[in-house]
């Protein structure tokens, strides 16, 4: 890709990023860094894997989970901040990508943040449906990295939803999706360093991340193997938005 097309859309994020509240579309960012619609959405979904307005809609759910932290903070300020002008169409774009409303992120963020550091002595988790395919997944993390890695099954490019299918590991490993239904998949990893800071494990702005580089299409007995690299976040990734904890502690009442 041409340097100077990257380089907008490194700079259209980074707008996103300064302007929440602002009603932005795609034919203004395009306008504003010279290009045609056409080539400005192509490039920009090529780099991050969806559309300016999806990346846009992540970027202010996140800056609205980090605002729900603050005891002092109200569900309507938050909205309010990041261009929302309904509590109802608010709650039900951040349930959709966190999976749970903004009333009970708030409400479940400290004991959430106590229960996944009990995780350290726990074992993997998986969940499975009822098909025979299967996907082994090696991830290899950096070497000082100390935490929890989560590894699923998304339908899109970015984890905005709970995984298909998902396992937590302990720093690095191997793990197997049994039983993976027939669909096109790509392959997310996401790992959380142990922390003193709750934020941390909410707010995955800093977590290290990983992706299969391309789809993976699953049919009966597929059986497919994979290795992914752990990297530091870049510009171009959208933000993690659904509740990692929420995950582990879901799984675990089943």
């Amino acid at each position: 890709m041409d340097k100077d097309l990257l380089n907008a859309v490194e700079e259209a994020i980074e707008y996103m990023k300064n302007h929440l509240e602002a009603d932005i579309t795609s034919e203004d960012l395009a306008a504003k860094y010279g290009y045609s619609t056409y080539h400005f959405l192509r490039a920009f979904k090529e780099v991050t894997g969806v559309t300016p307005r999806h990346f846009l809609s992540a970027l202010r759910i996140e800056a609205s989970k980090q605002m729900l932290t603050r005891p002092s903070n109200s569900i309507l300020k938050s909205l309010l901040s990041i261009g929302y002008k309904s509590i109802g169409s608010y709650s039900s774009r951040f349930k959709q990508y966190v999976g749970q409303s903004p009333k009970r992120f708030k409400l479940e963020y400290e004991f959430l943040y106590q229960f996944i550091n009990l995780y350290k002595d726990k074992k993997s988790y998986q969940m499975i449906s009822k098909t025979s395919a299967s996907i082994t997944c090696h991830i290899k993390a950096p070497p000082t990295f100390k935490g929890l890695v989560f590894v699923g099954l998304f339908p899109r490019p970015i984890p905005d939803q709970k995984p298909v299918l998902g396992t937590v590991l302990h720093n690095e490993g191997t793990c197997k999706f049994d039983h993976v239904p027939n669909g096109t998949y790509y392959i997310l990893a996401a790992a959380i360093h142990w922390s003193t800071n709750p934020m941390d494990y909410f707010i995955l702005d800093k977590a290290l991340r990983g992706i299969f580089d391309q789809p993976i299409e699953v049919r009966k007995d597929t059986i497919a193997e994979v290795e992914i690299l752990l990297r530091d976040p870049q510009p171009f990734d959208p933000p993690i938005l659904i509740n990692l904890p929420m995950l582990l502690f879901d799984r675990d009442k089943k």
